[in-house]
């Protein structure tokens, strides 16, 4: 689910990696984020940041993450450090690696851009998103 509406936004959309994950997160999650200007806090992340670095599809789930898990601030908030090293764990083993400029080559598609990688980020971040929920029930 979280993946078609990432998907949705980066295709149909023109939004980039990190915006398309975080919007999607926003929709289905109900992060209570300015729907019209939520994107603009991670827009800069696309494409690595712009140089290759960290993918804009991590960047844009860990935002929506900590959204989500952050009670006060991240540093006292019990528990996040190890939510986040997890996801970036999952994230690596999901995407092959957390840096665009080692993602793009594998998974981009010429006519999909790398909608594939914004899918693949999705996916964990809703399996996050699902585990926390589960720990506050």
């Amino acid at each position: 689910m979280l993946a078609d509406a990432a998907e949705k936004y980066f295709l149909e959309g023109d939004f980039n990696c990190a915006e398309s994950v975080l919007l999607a997160a926003n929709d289905v999650y109900n992060l209570g984020l300015d729907r019209e200007n939520c994107h603009l806090l991670v827009s800069a992340f696309g494409g690595g940041m712009g140089c290759g670095l960290l993918c804009g599809a991590i960047a844009g789930a860990m935002a929506a993450l900590g959204q989500q898990a952050v009670t006060g601030r991240a540093h006292v908030t019990e528990g996040f450090k190890e939510l986040c090293a997890d996801t970036a764990e999952k994230m690596e083993a999901a995407l092959g690696g957390v840096n665009c400029s080692v993602i793009k080559p594998a998974l981009f598609v010429e006519g999909r851009r790398c909608a594939e990688t914004v899918r693949r980020a999705a996916d964990v971040l809703e399996a996050q998103m699902e585990r926390l929920h589960a720990e506050k029930t």
